[in-house]
């Protein structure tokens, strides 16, 4: 929307609680964008400038939809409309589309285990934002310079940054060439819209769905190896035997029941909300019991 332009609806007080101011749509910012669009817009119009038409962008949008239809409708820029069209060739088979994927459920519900075994099968980018995060941090973007900015304050990183960050992320080579796998995010209606907002748009959503008592059960027999970023669990899922492996692993403090209630509250105040935006192509599972027929089942959707 835009608050003198195309204005949003009042009266719809949901949305309008919604509504954020983009980082990027600052007058700097700007400033930033324009000069990089002018340094590379003539290249770019001399590679098309046999089919090129310019619209005055200020005038009111029907007049200038009015002017595209006429170019477009008119045919290739020096063509003879009257000539014969040109004999079809055989279409080149498209390659598959890319695998866009959420992944979903509450702590503990089995995400991390599935998200390998989805790698495994599809070639897909794993793709969490705490990673994507400390990558844009540690490589010195503007990005991450202002999520730097508010950990090193203490203060939660905005949902709008985050999400520049994950979008960044998501257009990065390898997630374009091989498809991506979000992890555990959106966590909320609000990021769910602003994600849409911002064009990220995904193909299959993966609920997992667990009793309260079996998450609780697995948190706290969970032990992570924070040099590789590995979960283990001491029953469902045993670390190696390598004493060095054993040395290193860690009961995570927010692991505990008092914490993972507070967890799965959270989790479950939210769930709906964000269902709610991926319902058409949204499959969610029985997460408890074997993993692999688990795998099988999730690979089984997201094939189609």
């Amino acid at each position: 929307y835009h608050l003198k332009f195309n204005p949003p609806p009042e009266d719809d007080e949901a949305l309008m609680a919604r509504l954020v101011h983009r980082s990027d749509d600052t007058a700097e910012a700007m400033g930033k964008r324009i000069t990089m669009y002018h340094e590379n817009v003539s290249s770019i119009i001399d590679n098309y400038k046999a089919i090129s038409c310019s619209f005055d962008g200020t005038k009111g949008k029907e007049e200038i939809a009015e002017g595209i239809r006429e170019f477009i409708a008119a045919g290739p820029p020096g063509g003879d409309p009257a000539a014969p069209a040109a004999e079809a060739k055989p279409a080149t088979p498209l390659p598959p589309p890319t695998k866009k994927i959420i992944i979903a459920g509450a702590p503990a519900s089995g995400k991390g285990t599935q998200c390998e075994l989805i790698v495994e099968k599809f070639g897909v980018v794993h793709i969490s934002t705490g990673d994507a995060l400390r990558a844009e941090v540690q490589k010195g973007t503007e990005l991450g310079a202002k999520a730097k900015e508010c950990m090193d304050a203490g203060a939660l990183v905005p949902d709008d940054l985050i999400i520049n960050i994950v979008k960044s992320r998501l257009a990065q080579e390898d997630c374009q060439a091989q498809g991506w796998l979000l992890d555990g995010f959106p966590r909320t209606g609000a990021q769910a819209d602003e994600m849409k907002q911002m064009g990220i748009e995904a193909s299959h959503f993966v609920l997992l769905d667990v009793p309260e008592g079996i998450l609780v059960e697995r948190c706290e027999g969970r032990r992570s190896d924070p040099e590789t970023g590995k979960i283990y669990h001491l029953k469902f899922n045993p670390p190696p035997e390598d004493p060095e492996v054993q040395a290193r692993l860690v009961h995570r403090s927010d692991d505990t029941e008092e914490a993972m209630g507070s967890r799965i509250k959270q989790y479950n105040a939210n769930v709906d909300a964000v269902k709610g935006y991926y319902k058409d192509i949204t499959q969610e599972f029985d997460g408890v019991g074997d993993k692999n027929e688990l795998a099988e089942k999730i690979a089984g959707f997201i094939g189609k």
